[in-house]
This record gives structure tokens, sequence and C-alpha cells, in this order.
């Protein structure tokens, strides 16, 4: 009879806390994959833009995918595609925010950007490259100087 009752109880308890987790609850690991997805190297945004295509299957972690890609900026300035570097920006952006650690991270999301805007200008040479890499070095320092203000993120993006 002891046995039952512990198994009864252990049962009821496991019952109690299922219902006191939310349905929406985000997996406990959300703070690392979006940290994976936010970082200066190829492999990150590799990640990133494979979920990004797949974002069914992140759906039970809650991600923002949202994006105005480059805000005010052109998204493919002179023609160089910025605009999917700008929305994993955007992606960094609204998720830190959303997670309140976001000042402890702009930077390395900035830097993320820059990293991004310079493997674009890669495909380029001579004064096609010399230009793209000038216009990612405005963009970078544009989002260092501004990326956190009503007049580029429109008070809550990036």
């Amino acid at each position: 009879m002891r046995r039952r009752l512990t198994a009864v109880s252990a049962t009821l308890a496991a019952g109690v806390v299922a219902l006191a987790t939310p349905a929406s609850a985000a997996p406990a690991d959300k703070p690392q994959v979006l940290s994976s997805w936010t970082q200066t190297s190829a492999a990150s945004y590799s990640a990133w833009a494979t979920a990004r295509a797949h974002q069914g299957d992140w759906s039970a972690y809650g991600f923002d995918w949202s994006t105005d890609y480059c805000s005010s900026s052109p998204d493919n300035p002179f023609g160089f595609p910025f605009q999917t570097s700008c929305a994993r920006h955007d992606f960094g952006y609204r998720n830190y925010k959303a997670a309140g650690s976001f000042s402890a991270n702009k930077a390395r999301l900035d830097d993320a950007l820059y990293a991004d805007l310079k493997r674009v200008c890669a495909a380029y040479s001579g004064v096609k490259k010399a230009s793209c890499d000038s216009t990612a070095w405005t963009y970078y320092q544009a989002v260092k100087a501004f990326g956190n203000t009503a007049a580029v993120d429109g008070g809550a993006a990036a």
C-alpha cells in the first residue's frame, strides 16, 4: 500500500509540475542557441541561415525572426547584397532585447554584422571590392553609433 501511495504521489507531483510549466516556455538551451547563431564566424552565420530557412523547426524557442533588413539604409547598396547580413543582425538585436541582455551583447552583434558584410565583399575584387569594403565599414560604424536608437530601429528593432 505504501508503494502505491508513493507512486501516486510521484505521478501527481509530475502532473503539477507539468501544469505549472507553460506550454510556450522556451527550451532551457535557448540562450546557448541564440549565442551560437550570433557569433562572428562563418559557421555561426551558416547555422543561423539554415535555421532561418527552417524556422518551424525552432518554433518551441519562440525566436523573433522578423526583420526590416538594413532599416533606413539600402539593403543592397551599390548592388552589394547586404540584406541577409542585416536580417541576421536584426535577429540578434530583437532576440537579445527580448531576453533583456541586449547591452551585454550589442558589440558582438555589431561585430558579427561587420564580419558578415566583409564575407559578402570577399566575393569581389579590385575597385569593386574596395567599394564594398568601404560600404561595409560605413554600415558597421552606423550600427555601432546608432544601432540602439529609435531613428535606426523604429524603437524596438535593429
